[in-house]
């Protein structure tokens, strides 16, 4: 048991020792796992449950977290997952019955892969030679090859992804896994973004938006460059008297403010705001610094290879952070020179290569790692894009957007290992067996995480709104994904 000092410091004593800039911090939306304790958001409404247990729990949780691998821009599922040995025989030929194009400079041309495919693992699972690493974790993936989205537009099909809907605005499942189960770690936030230090991808910020759900439950950027959070340390040096002449004010003023409007919990939740990112410029330090990784692991996943390098950085922090208690971490790819780095209309074979030797080494490291640490039964692995590609070619050498087939793999956290789900057409156009839309992908994983999702609602426009909104979208359960 922790010891408990003699003499515990109060809040406002915290306030003016910690020696942060307060009045350059912009931390809104960090309140995690104390709001949630006490039942309220930071305008004092009722807030989500706390990690004591989730909204309508079903079952005993299998998973306690999740890291969300995603690959902005569309990756082509028949030359990485799926494939199609007729649609390399008819290479050149049209498509017989033509397909549904976003770019008029798609030629309704069959284009056969340019890569060849091998069995994987014990279980034969069939895998691209340009993702060799993640082929050695096939015993441990979960594959689904009937994916399906609702929009060939990039930034719809992304918000419909993580939020079930094309609009913006509305919650992503991270922020929705945040409001059912809060943090296990009152240091850090429930929700972790690491994006490409050099930029943001397609959608930017609005991709771990809150919605209408309280603030406290977006996303929080952690930097794998300078400080871990944003804004966290002050932009230059300042005297500690005169920093400490500054905090006296802002409490004085705090403190009239709290007299002359008893029983507003605003002010108070600004101090546990403060008090967090006090706590965070020791934790946030902590999950940044992989200096006490041993060589094993930074060669695993390629933290010494310029190539793999800085996605590698990205995904080892996202296993120290679940490692940490942070409950959904998001990673993203390479930024630049392209936002959406897995968008192949031109030259599908170089960039695919390029983008391949970034991420695939990085990924399956994640899986391995996991593994060998005893985490990977309970922290869900979801490698995704938004959607797939067209099997026809476009500008001769790539591929249009493809919204009625993509590929998912999944890993640990429940999902039946080394297993291959669904089945699309001859050239991997459309799904044929096993449809799976994104809201019953997310009706699974909140089943695994010990939630209802007809139970998990907010109430918001006059009625109770959720992930999935069941009722309409038929969203269920895939137990055939399961173990």
């Amino acid at each position: 048991m922790a010891s408990v000092s003699p003499n515990p410091i109060t809040r406002r004593e915290l306030l003016h020792g910690s020696g942060l800039g307060f009045g350059s911090l912009a931390l809104a939306g960090l309140l995690q796992a104390e709001n949630a304790r006490d039942g309220r958001t930071s305008s004092g409404e009722e807030s989500g449950p706390s990690s004591g247990g989730p909204s309508g729990s079903n079952s005993r949780p299998k998973a306690r977290a999740i890291i969300q691998l995603f690959q902005n821009g569309g990756p082509s599922q028949m030359d990485l997952f799926d494939p199609k040995p007729e649609l390399s025989r008819r290479h050149g030929q049209p498509h017989p019955h033509g397909v549904e194009i976003f770019q008029a400079e798609n030629k309704n041309v069959l284009f056969g892969s340019p890569f060849r495919f091998q069995r994987r693992g014990q279980c034969g699972m069939d895998m691209s030679d340009v993702i060799p690493h993640l082929g050695s974790v096939a015993d441990d993936i979960c594959m689904v090859r009937s994916m399906v989205s609702e929009s060939n537009n990039h930034p719809f099909a992304i918000n419909y992804f993580n939020s079930g809907s094309v609009f913006s605005g509305r919650p992503g499942l991270g922020a929705w896994v945040g409001y059912a189960l809060g943090t296990e770690n009152r240091n850090l936030p429930g929700y972790v973004v690491l994006r490409d230090p050099e930029g943001y991808s397609t959608n930017g910020k609005k991709v771990w938006a809150s919605g209408w759900l309280p603030a406290v439950y977006q996303g929080t950027e952690f930097s794998t460059s300078g400080d871990a959070v944003h804004h966290l340390s002050p932009a230059r040096a300042v005297p500690a008297r005169a920093r400490k002449r500054s905090l006296d004010l802002l409490a004085e003023l705090n403190d009239r403010h709290r007299r002359s409007h008893p029983g507003e919990v605003e002010l108070e939740t600004r101090i546990r705001n403060y008090e967090l990112a006090a706590r965070m410029q020791v934790a946030a330090g902590e999950i940044v610094d992989l200096r006490g990784e041993s060589a094993a692991t930074r060669e695993l996943y390629g933290l010494d290879d310029p190539v793999t390098a800085s996605y590698g950085k990205r995904v080892l922090m996202a296993r120290r952070l679940v490692e940490a208690g942070v409950r959904f971490v998001q990673v993203f790819p390479s930024a630049k020179p392209n936002a959406q780095p897995w968008d192949t209309h031109l030259h599908l074979e170089d960039e695919l290569q390029d983008i391949c030797a970034a991420t695939d080494r990085p990924s399956a490291a994640l899986i391995h790692d996991l593994k060998q640490r005893g985490l990977l039964d309970e922290t869900i692995v979801m490698w995704t894009g938004e959607f797939g590609r067209l099997p026809t070619t476009e500008y001769d050498d790539g591929r249009d957007h493809n919204r009625n087939a993509f590929t998912l793999l999944l890993a640990g956290g429940g999902f039946r290992a080394g297993h291959i789900h669904g089945v699309t057409d001859e050239f991997g156009y459309r799904v044929t067996e096993g449809r799976v839309s994104v809201h019953d992908l997310h009706a699974t994983v909140l089943h695994l995480l010990g939630i209802d999702h007809e139970a998990l609602t907010y109430r918001y426009d006059g009625r109770p709104q959720s992930l999935t909104d069941a009722a309409v979208t038929g969203a269920r359960v895939f137990e055939e994904l399961l173990a």
